[in-house]
């Protein structure tokens, strides 16, 4: 069995906004298609239809989840497999869950590729209703072995599939570090209490205290930007701090290929494409050591991890990377190895199992495929 020929529907968000899960949902159907597949995406943060109606808070989602159900219906007719990219919350309850019982509806197989990094408060509450959906799937596919450990222990089996990342589009610079009025440091998370930026922007104290010429770039957007401009300003770094909101994959690989140093302070995650994609692009990397982060990297050897919340400790790794050659050029080395793993060709066969693995032996497949 190979991808050509086979018709799948992905199920997911796509860019805008260009979040992690929408990246990896434009990326995964470019490259199913790349390998042959007929991929159809039904988008579930499609504009609403009519716009006035993105307006109506409260009643709003209305507007999307009945045009979403009517697209899902029609296009789970046409596929072979299902391929469901989920998260926690009213997302997994809109959109995810509708996905699957339809797909069963219409005898398909649906894949529940599970993203979200707050899955352990959701399963808390939501685990028993979250295992009668899933039974009605072919299969629970989860990007690291940090989401693997949380679905076990509330009884649900999954596989492995990492993340993806372009190596093509993220690839070093060819000249590190980037030499400049001082050093880049670069923070890639959106504007929103779970990723920290707040303690980015007092470790960015902490270093501009001693290296007075470091500057800071926050790509990303959200509710939190002026409350982090007038923390900036608080702290005595506005002039060195730029806010550059959200920016597509090409101008996110060029601003990561000017960094010396990359941050990542969320207090929950998962499997951070910004890590992925730094360590893809030769940058070193000072993360919180929370949720899926230390499956992806180790302490020492591939990045450099400190206590969530802590803004002196990740100031002070910070710091010791901009301050250590020695130490930059082994975390760059081992980071530039270690993102092999993530490469598509390196995730196509894992991927390719499980739909082998979701399809019944009498799956009508087309093609090469069969």
């Amino acid at each position: 069995m190979t991808f050509d020929g086979l018709r799948i529907v992905l199920v997911g968000p796509l860019p805008p906004p260009a979040g992690g899960m929408a990246n990896q949902t434009r990326q995964l159907a470019e490259l199913l298609r790349g390998e042959g597949a007929t991929v159809e995406v039904v988008q579930v943060n499609a504009p609403y239809r009519p716009a006035w109606a993105e307006r109506l808070k409260g009643i709003r989602a209305v507007f999307r989840l009945l045009p979403y159900l009517g697209r899902l219906w029609q296009a789970c007719g046409r596929a072979d497999i299902v391929h469901v990219m989920a998260n926690s919350g009213w997302s997994w309850h809109l959109f995810a869950a509708p996905a699957i019982r339809i797909a069963a509806l219409r005898g398909k197989s649906a894949l529940v590729n599970y993203r979200g990094g707050e899955a352990g408060s959701f399963l808390r509450t939501a685990a028993a209703s979250v295992r009668r959906t899933m039974r009605l799937g072919a299969g629970l596919l989860l990007p690291s072995g940090f989401l693997l450990e949380v679905f076990a222990s509330h009884g649900m089996k999954g596989r492995v599939v990492p993340n993806i990342v372009d190596l093509q589009r993220f690839h070093p610079a060819e000249v590190y570090p980037p030499r400049s009025a001082g050093p880049h440091i670069v923070v890639a998370r959106n504007l929103e209490p779970i990723y920290g930026i707040d303690v980015a922007l007092r470790a960015f104290a902490v270093v501009a205290e001693q290296v007075p010429a470091a500057r800071m770039s926050v790509a990303g957007s959200g509710p939190l930007r002026e409350e982090l401009g007038e923390l900036a300003v608080a702290l005595g770094i506005a002039a060195k701090v730029s806010f550059t909101g959200r920016l597509d994959r090409d101008q996110m690989a060029a601003l990561y290929r000017e960094a010396d140093l990359s941050l990542n302070p969320s207090h929950v995650d998962n499997m951070p494409n910004s890590v992925l994609e730094s360590l893809a692009c030769g940058v070193p990397v000072v993360s919180t050591n929370v949720g899926g982060v230390p499956f992806i990297v180790d302490n020492e050897r591939t990045a450099l991890l400190v206590p969530a919340r802590d803004h002196v400790a990740m100031g002070q790794a910070a710091l010791r990377i901009l301050t250590d050659a020695m130490c930059a050029t082994r975390l760059r080395t081992a980071g530039l190895a270690e993102v092999q793993h993530y490469r598509w060709e390196a995730v196509r066969d894992v991927l390719l199992a499980a739909y082998r693995d979701a399809l019944p032996a009498s799956a009508p497949l087309t093609g090469p495929a069969a």
